[in-house]
């Protein structure tokens, strides 16, 4: 019927072009399940490997969203140049959108990068002791954006990702082993063999302390003291002490409070700075 409303050059125009779409049609379907196939594929090897590496639960759902996302707009993308649509107009708008939204949130970008990093390579995890940003406390919660620390007095801080994972930070549980490093101050004309000879057996009497080198550490040493400085006041009197990352407090505090308490007791004097007042009456 239509030969007989259009013209043969027109007919046959349509004629041709009709069945260059219906060709392009049939190959954009079996395009599409071809490739909807190795998209679920490709979703299921990648969330294999990254559950391999115990990457973080909810970083490899989150790359697994993203990885989908990129997929099923290639081939979209592919499909649609099936049909001889020129497909450079859409990669442009794509790109400038994602250039804009990538200035509008570079901060949180950011913050985002330094989360993937952070869950990636872990330099802390979970129930570490760390101390960043002037903020010392334990880890109580990783995010994408953030990570929740919980100091000593009980204070939630929270702490953008971008400036962890790429600032100074200090991690106090990574290693088993640590030492408490400690400085007493004693008068001028005190017997420095006498306080070293009282500190030693101090530091031999606490069950945490490690009196030497052990198999699983090459650094741990047996207790050392030696004579650091010589102050304004007295004499500086260095320890150094091995025990367990879990007992350094004990250790820390036990020092202190032993030190001071039996080495007061034996006659042993810990200066202080004295100013002098004279009142002068005229």
């Amino acid at each position: 019927m239509l030969d007989k409303i259009l013209s043969p050059e027109t007919y046959t125009l349509l004629m041709q072009w009709a069945l260059g779409f219906f060709k392009s049609l049939i190959v954009a379907v079996i395009v599409y399940f071809i490739g909807s196939h190795l998209v679920k594929w490709i979703n299921k090897f990648f969330t294999r490997m990254l559950e391999r590496s115990k990457v973080d639960p909810s970083l490899y759902s989150f790359l697994t969203s993203i990885v989908s996302v990129v997929l099923w707009l290639v081939l979209a993308i592919i499909i649609i140049s099936i049909f001889g649509i020129e497909t450079s107009s859409f990669i442009a708008l794509f790109a400038s959108a994602g250039m804009a939204i990538g200035m509008a949130l570079s901060g949180t970008l950011q913050n985002f990068a330094g989360g993937v990093m952070i869950l990636l390579f872990k330099p802390y995890k979970v129930g570490d002791f760390i101390e960043a940003q002037g903020y010392a406390g334990i880890v109580k919660q990783i995010q994408i954006f953030n990570t929740i620390v919980c100091t000593t007095d009980a204070q939630t801080i929270i702490i953008p990702n971008g400036v962890l994972a790429t600032g100074m930070m200090k991690n106090y549980s990574t290693e088993k082993y640590r030492r408490v490093d400690l400085d007493y101050q004693f008068a001028y004309g005190t017997d420095f063999e006498e306080v070293k000879k009282a500190i030693g057996e101090i530091q031999q009497r606490h069950p945490q302390i490690l009196q030497g080198p052990v198999e699983d550490s090459a650094t741990v040493a047996a207790p050392w003291i030696g004579l650091s400085k010589l102050g304004d006041s007295g004499v500086v009197v260095t320890t150094r002490t091995w025990c367990k990352g879990a007992d350094y407090w004990d250790v820390y505090f036990y020092m202190n409070e032993t030190v001071y308490q039996e080495l007061k007791e034996r006659g042993f004097m810990f200066p202080f700075n004295r100013m002098d007042v004279n009142i002068i009456n005229k």
